[in-house]
This record gives C-alpha cells, structure tokens and sequence, in this order.
C-alpha cells in the first residue's frame, strides 16, 4: 500500500510540475507579445461633410502645401473649410469618403501611412464603429461567455506574440494612425491599435480554427484567345463570411502611398490589408485559402503581404520576390494578374515553403487559370495533405464547374465573367439547392470582383452578395477626380442578376433567416413547431444544409429516430465529402 502512495504522490507531483510549467511558459509567450506600436500624434483637423453623401479631409501636409497659394481671405478660412477645400487645393489631393447611389461606399485616401490611416479614420468612425460592432457581435454569438472569451483573447495574444515583427512599420504606422478614431469598448479584446492589428489576421485566424469553413473562394483569369479582345480578364468571388452584418458596409478603397504604387482594394472599414485589388500598373492580387501546414505562431497576414505586392510590384516577377521575402502563417494560393505579362500565375505560400504555378510559361497554347482552395504546383500537388483537400472538401467541385463555364462561354467577356461568378448550380449543370459549398455562387459572398488590368478598370459587386449590379471604375480616372459626383463609369455597369426579381431569392433570404432560429432552438432545447420546420425545408428543399440543421434540432429535443430520418434525408443530396462522412457519423 505505501509503495502504490508513494507511486501516487510522484506521479501527481510530475502532473503539477508539468501543468505548473505549461502555465508558466503560457505567462512567459504572453507577457513577450509585442505588436511594435507606432508612436502617433494625430492633428487636430476635422472631416468636413458636404452634403448628405460627401465627407472630404485635407491632411495638414496638404494643406501647408498649399497654404502659400490662398488670397487674401485666406486667413478667415480655415483649410478644412468647403470653400477652402473647393478653392486652395487640387481636389485630386483630397481625401473623401462618399456613399454612392450604389449602395457602396467609396474611399479615396493619399499621403504617407500615417496620412493615410489618419485620413481613414477621419473620414468613417462611424463605418469603423459599426465595423467592429458587427464582428464582435459575431464572436459573442459563437462564444457567449465573457470568461472564454478572455481566454480565447490570451491564447490568440500568444499565437500573435510576433505578429509587429512581422508587419512593415509602413502598415503599423497606417494601422496605428487609423486606430484613434476607434472605439473604447471592446477593450476587452485589447486597445484599439492592438485590436485593429488582431483583426487583419482574422482572414488567417479564421482560416486556420474553422478550417476554411469561413473562407472558400473561387477566382479565374483568362487571355489571349480566351478573351474577346485578347487582354487579361479575372474573376473572383470572396466567400468570407462573418454574417450579413458584417458584409453590409462594402468599401471601395482606392490608396495613393507617397511610396511605391497607387491602388484600389476591395474591403471592408477597418481593413486595410488587400483582399482582392489591382494598381495602376495593371497588376492585380486576390487570394484563396488552401491547406497543407498547421503553423504554430503568426507571422504576416496574408492581406498585408499582398498590400506590399499591390503597392510595390508592376509584374508577377516582382509579385514573386516581395511574396518570397515574407513568412506568412497560413497555406494560401495568392492569384497574380499582371497587364505588363498580359497572363496571370498562381504564388504559391505555405508557413514554410512557397512555389509557383505558372502553366502559360511551358505551354503557349494555355490562356487560362483556375484557382479555388487547393494547391496545383508540382511541389504541392502530391502532398497528401493537399489531396486529401481535393477529396474532403468542395474546392475540386468548384474548380472543375469554373472550367466546365469558361469551355462553354467561349471568348470571355466581363459579362460572362460576372455570370460565371453567378452560377448557383452544381457539376454540369445540376441543381444542387442554393447556399450550397459546391457551387460557385454560395449565396454568400463579401463581395464579388472583374478586373480589366489592360484598361486599368474594375468591376464591383453591389449587394445582395454578388447578385447586385456590378460596378465599374476607371482607377486612373478615380484617382484624377474631386469626388462630388458619382465616381464610377455608369454606362459601363454590368446589371444585377436577374434571380434577384424571383421567388426562389425570396425563398432563400427567409430561409437564410430561419434556419439560424432553428439551430438557436437546438443549442436551448426549445420547441419549434413541426409546421414550421415543413415549411423551411421547403424554402431550400434541394440542399442538404437544411435537413442536417433539423436532424441536430431533433437530436437535441431527444428525439433520435426523427434526427436520424432528416440525416438521412440530407445524406440523399449533393455534399462535399467530409460532411457526408460527419453526418454518417452522426447517424451511426
């Protein structure tokens, strides 16, 4: 007996010391964070609104500039005066926030990074607020408890902890300089610079803990005679999604650095990283989750990285070198359009290793690409991980519909792109429900992009989703004009989708409504009518999403047999793989 004791006591002695040290190491990483904070001084100028839709702000380095060239009446006007704006400085020099009839909000700001994240920050509080609001509201929802949430905040802190090495000063002098406008409370998730700085990872973070289950895009781009006049078109869909809050403030942000080159990103308030954008060179990025490495700490986000490839790079070999500089801390597939090369190619990155595919370069007769969510280069290709990707997930899906859309719309068009990017069917044309993984168009979408980098012109998706008209820029032109009219070129504008005038979309925004109730319902055990479950399998009775959310409710109400009919029933429609199997799961 003393001997089993004495065993008992050493092994829980081993068991404390163990723990005691993994706290201890846990202390000693988060204590060590440190996002390298700019110091920074903001001016005491204000936005000046004009109108119901304009809001202009001239940094104070503009407005010295230009001091000398006011007349006499100068000394009553203040530089941030309507009238001084109007009069004293070249309107192309101005920093605007405007709210288009579109629907979309348009941002042009220009300086260095702190005149720049200064100018973002005065321009929209209001758009940063709310912003912020719509994704904390979304990580209250996922995780209700503040106590874990505290403790979500510490080990996301800890995974940071080298996040400012990691970002060019350039960025976190913009970052910083755009963070005074934000608001104190949810300090709970740090300052606002902190903050601010945690959220341009979101896209990776998001990536990396759901598995790209938040993240699952699909781009293209085609040349030559894939085009109707031979120039480099590109298609993409962003498929993040935090919630129809969250995407509901879309931000066409177009950024003259007094460094390097200027460009338009297509964004949300509050992210100055590029998700999908092109420079006034022609070149274009956009990227796309993928999946090989799990990475154990941060290092750039992968928006930062391609900001640094729009504002510093003219062609795809200069995109390759700044791209081969940087770590980034997930496996993502960064498409590379470039007018200078007339073709585009594919960076591949992992945490470790980085490859390209570029096809057009052995083969002439190649004027296309495809990318969604998984590797294609000889030296990612046949990692398992990455087939295991194209078997589980729904990426090959995605990928071979693009190719089956662009064989049969023949020379593409920027049209036929948008109507690519429409398409809610699955392979060869099948109907497979709408909100569906499989389909190129999940009904989801951040937003939805055409890009032109010949004629330096974009097209922009209005809501909803990439249903809306698509609206076009000339960036050139942008970046010429004062802002106090409609900026885009409105005779180019691509119209919506006329799904949008259906019933199926009426159908569709409801059962997006409820379907969420219903899980709610599940997680409280609270009674919903079997009536109203009837009915929102009606709304969408083709997709499996539906019958899955009812097998769970059932399965929470105890009643099992019932939960194992509507698994069933969901198993009878079209699905990636790995949900198959986790519902295969569930009825076993």
């Amino acid at each position: 007996m003393k001997i089993v004791l004495k065993i008992f006591k050493w092994t829980l002695t081993v068991i404390l010391a163990m723990v005691l040290v993994a706290v201890l190491v846990c202390v000693g990483l988060h204590s060590s964070a440190d996002l390298a904070e700019p110091a920074f001084t903001p001016s005491g100028s204000q936005a000046v609104q004009v109108g119901d839709s304009l809001r202009l702000w001239v940094s104070p380095a503009v407005s010295r500039d230009t001091s000398a060239k006011t007349d006499g009446d100068s000394e009553t006007e203040t530089s941030n005066s309507p009238r001084a704006i109007a009069c004293t400085v070249n309107p192309a020099e101005v920093n605007a926030l405007r709210l288009s009839e579109s629907g979309l909000w348009e941002m042009r700001v220009i300086g260095n990074a702190f005149e720049r994240g200064e100018a973002i920050g005065k321009l929209a509080p209001e758009l940063l607020y709310e912003q912020e609001k719509a994704f904390a509201d979304k990580l209250f929802e996922i995780v209700p408890s503040r106590s874990y949430r505290k403790l979500l905040h510490y080990f996301i802190t800890i995974f940071n902890r080298r996040l400012g090495a990691n970002v060019p000063l350039e960025y976190r002098q913009e970052i910083k300089a755009m963070s005074i406008a934000c608001t104190d409370e949810f300090e709970e998730f740090g300052n606002a610079y902190e903050r601010q700085m945690q959220y341009h990872s979101a896209h990776d973070i998001g990536h990396v803990m759901q598995d790209y289950m938040l993240v699952g895009c699909t781009s293209f781009a085609s040349w030559g005679e894939g085009t109707a006049d031979g120039n480099l078109l590109i298609g993409r869909n962003f498929d993040f999604y935090m919630g129809e809050e969250f995407a509901r403030n879309k931000l066409v942000l177009f950024e003259k650095p007094d460094t390097g080159y200027a460009y338009v990103s297509v964004t949300w308030p509050g992210m100055t990283g590029v998700l999908s954008g092109m420079n006034t060179e022609g070149l274009t990025v956009t990227i796309n989750a993928s999946k090989l490495e799990t990475p154990s700490m941060s290092a750039t986000p992968i928006s930062i990285l391609t900001k640094e490839i729009l504002q510093y790079a003219s062609d795809i070999d200069e995109a390759v070198r700044i791209a081969a500089s940087r770590q980034t801390f997930v496996s993502e597939s960064i498409l590379i359009g470039s007018a200078k090369d007339g073709r585009a190619a594919i960076i591949e990155k992992t945490p470790s290793e980085m490859a390209i595919y570029d096809p057009a370069l052995q083969d002439a007769d190649i004027h296309r690409i495809v990318c969604t969510n998984h590797y294609q280069s000889t030296t990612f290709r046949d990692n398992p991980v990455n087939q295991d990707n194209i078997r589980m997930s729904d990426s090959m899906w995605r990928f071979r519909r693009v190719e089956q859309l662009l064989d049969s719309a023949g020379t593409l068009t920027p049209e036929k792109a948008v109507r690519i990017l429409r398409d809610k069917k699955g392979l060869d044309g099948e109907e497979i429900g709408y909100c569906n993984e499989l389909a190129i168009n999940q009904l989801l979408a951040m937003h939805s992009v055409v890009f032109c980098p010949a004629e330096h012109k974009i097209w922009v998706s209005t809501s909803p989703w990439q249903c809306g008209r698509f609206v076009c820029y000339d960036i050139d032109k942008v970046f010429a004009c004062d802002f106090r009219g409609e900026i885009r070129n409105a005779s180019e504008d691509i119209a919506q989708d006329p799904f949008v005038e259906t019933q199926d979309y009426l159908k569709v925004l409801q059962f997006k409504e409820l379907l969420p109730k219903v899980r709610k319902a599940a997680g409280e055990r609270r009674t919903v009518s079997e009536d109203s479950l009837t009915y929102i399998i009606g709304l969408d009775s083709l997709y499996y999403g539906g019958y899955n959310a009812m097998g769970d409710y059932f399965r929470a109400m105890g009643q099992r047999e019932k939960a194992r009919e509507y698994w069933g029933a969901a198993l009878t429609k079209k699905m990636k793989l790995a949900e198959r199997q986790y519902i295969e799961n569930k009825i076993r």
